[in-house]
C-alpha cells in the first residue's frame, strides 16, 4: 500500500490555467461506491467512511494539499465547432499527489457545483450518470484501455430535471483519479488569448511532471500524439465508443475520461453511435480514430504560437503510422499473442470475422473465445459459436492466429475462462442494473456487476500501460 504523498504542483505553478471555486453544500451525503484499491494507490484506503465522505462528498481539504478546489480554464471544439465559453462547469481539481509509482496523479470531480463555467447550468451530476461512469472505467480498465478510475460516486440529495432521464432524478458527485485533467481545449484556450508565456509555463509543467524526455513543445506534442494514437487504437479494440470526442474531452497524458452517452459495441458495426444527439454520426464507433486525429491536428495548431510549424506538422503526418502499429498492438493484447513487426493481418482477420451479420455472438465473443490463440482452439470449438468457428470463412483467421505465439498461457488457468460467456457492458445490461436502483434502491445488481468485472480484470489482465 502506498503512503499518502500531496503534491499540488499545480496550484504552486504560477499558471494562470485556474479559478478557485467552492463546492456545493449538499442536502445528503450516502456513500454509493468506493474504490479502495484506487484509494490504496495513493494512499487514502485507510480513511473510514465518514472521513471519505468528508473530503469527497463535503470537500474538506486533505492534509497537505489545495486549500480550495480549482475550476480549470479551457476552450473547445464540440462537434467541430469551437466554443470560447467553456471550462470546469460542474466540477473542479480537489488534489494532486503521488502513487505508489511516484507519478503524479489528480482527483477531479464531476457534479460537485457551480463554477465560473456553469453558464446557466447547475454544476450537478445525476446519480444514474454516476453510475453509468462507475461501471465503464471499471469495464475500461478491465480491458486494458488508459482511462480515469472512478474513486467515489456519493448520492447528494437533489432532485434534478433533465431532457434525456426522466425527471425529477437523483443526483451524485463523481470523484476521479487521473494522471492529468488538462485537456486539448486549455491550449486552445491560450492559444484563443495568444498567451504565449502561459503556453510556455504550461509545456514546461507538463515536461517536468509527464514526458521528461520530450523538453520542448514540439516533444510535447509528439509524446500526446503517441499516447492519443495508443488510447485510440484500445477504444477500438474494446469496441468501446466514447460518444463525444470533442477536443475538451481529451487530455494530455491519453487517457479516456469524462464519460457521458458511451457505449460498448453489441455487434461490429462502423457506423454505430453512442449519442442520440450526434445526427451525423460524427463520433461513430469507425470514425474515432480520425476524430482523434482531427483533434490533435487542432493542439498542433495551437502550439505554432510558441513553437515552429515544420516539426509540429511532421509529429501529425505519422499520426496514421502510429494508430495502425498501436492498433495491431492491441488486438494482439486482446488475444493474448505475443505481438509480430506487422500486424496488420491479423487485423484485418480479426474484422473480418466480426462483419459477417450470421455471427451469433457479441464484438467482445471472438476476442473471448480466441483469448490465447491456438491454445483456445479447444475451448472454442467446444463452445456457444463453434458452429462459426468450423466454417470456411473462418480458415482465414484460424490460419493468421495459428502464426502467433501465445503471450502468456497461465493467463488460461483463471476460472473465469470457464464459462461459456465474455463479461460485457452493453446498453441493456446498464439499464437493467438501473432499473432496482431507482425503483426500491437496490444496489445489488450494481455491485454483483462490479465483482464480476472486477474477476474479468484479474482473469485478463491486462495492464494500461502495457
Amino acid at each position: 500500500m502506498s503512503q499518502y504523498s500531496p503534491d499540488p504542483r499545480l496550484l504552486h505553478s504560477g499558471l494562470a490555467l485556474f479559478d478557485a471555486v467552492a463546492a456545493a453544500d449538499f442536502p445528503q451525503t450516502a456513500l454509493r461506491y468506493r474504490n479502495d484499491r484506487a484509494a490504496a494507490s495513493i494512499g487514502l484506503a485507510h480513511l473510514d467512511d465518514e472521513d471519505w465522505i468528508r473530503h469527497f462528498g463535503r470537500f474538506s481539504p486533505l492534509p497537505g494539499n489545495q486549500p480550495e478546489p480549482l475550476a480549470l480554464r479551457y476552450h473547445g471544439h464540440q462537434f467541430r465547432q469551437y466554443n470560447p465559453d467553456l471550462g470546469d462547469g460542474r466540477g473542479f481539481l480537489f488534489a494532486q499527489m503521488r502513487d505508489d509509482h511516484g507519478r503524479l496523479l489528480d482527483l477531479g470531480t464531476k457534479g460537485s457545483g457551480k463554477t465560473p463555467y456553469s453558464r446557466g447550468g447547475d454544476g450537478r451530476l445525476t446519480l444514474k450518470g454516476g453510475v453509468r461512469e462507475v461501471l465503464a472505467t471499471a469495464m475500461l480498465e478491465a480491458l486494458g484501455v488508459p482511462t480515469s478510475k472512478s474513486l467515489s460516486l456519493i448520492e447528494t440529495g437533489e432532485d434534478l430535471v433533465r431532457g434525456d432521464e426522466p425527471s425529477p432524478t437523483r443526483s451524485s458527485v463523481l470523484v476521479r483519479l487521473s494522471h492529468s485533467h488538462i485537456r486539448f481545449g486549455t491550449f486552445e484556450r491560450l492559444a484563443y488569448t495568444g498567451d504565449r508565456d502561459t503556453m510556455r509555463g504550461l509545456i514546461d509543467y507538463i515536461v517536468a511532471h509527464f514526458y521528461p524526455d520530450a523538453k520542448d513543445a514540439a516533444g510535447v506534442f509528439d509524446a500526446v500524439l503517441r499516447a492519443s494514437a495508443k488510447l485510440a487504437a484500445r477504444w477500438m479494440a474494446a469496441g468501446f465508443v466514447h460518444g463525444v470526442l470533442n477536443t475538451d474531452n481529451m487530455n494530455i497524458t491519453g487517457e479516456s475520461f469524462d464519460y457521458g452517452p458511451y457505449r460498448f459495441l453489441p455487434r461490429f458495426d462502423p457506423s454505430f453511435t453512442a449519442a442520440y444527439f450526434d445526427h451525423s454520426g460524427l463520433y461513430a464507433y469507425g470514425r474515432q480514430p480520425d476524430t482523434v486525429g482531427w483533434n490533435l491536428a487542432r493542439l498542433g495548431s495551437c502550439l505554432t504560437l510558441i513553437s515552429k510549424s515544420e516539426p509540429l506538422s511532421a509529429t501529425m503526418a505519422d499520426y496514421d503510422l502510429h494508430y495502425q502499429r498501436e492498433m495491431g498492438l492491441a488486438m494482439c493484447r486482446r488475444l493474448n499473442l505475443v505481438p509480430r513487426d506487422d500486424n496488420e493481418a491479423l487485423v484485418r482477420a480479426i474484422y473480418g470475422q466480426l462483419k459477417p451479420a450470421d455471427f451469433d455472438g457479441s464484438f467482445e465473443a471472438l476476442f473471448y473465445d480466441w483469448f490465447g490463440g491456438t491454445l483456445s482452439e479447444s475451448r472454442a470449438m467446444n463452445g456457444p459459436r463453434a458452429g462459426h468457428y468450423a466454417g470456411e470463412a473462418f480458415d482465414t483467421f484460424r490460419a493468421v492466429v495459428g502464426g502467433y505465439q501465445t503471450a502468456n498461457a497461465s493467463k488460461l488457468d483463471h476460472p473465469r475462462f470457464k464459462a461459456p460467456d465474455p463479461e460485457t457492458l452493453l446498453y441493456d445490461e446498464i439499464e437493467a442494473i438501473w432499473a432496482p436502483i431507482t425503483e426500491s434502491d437496490d444496489w445489488s445488481a450494481f455491485n454483483a456487476k462490479l465483482a464480476r468485472i472486477e474477476t474479468w480484470r484479474q482473469a485478463l489482465s491486462l495492464d494500461a500501460d502495457g
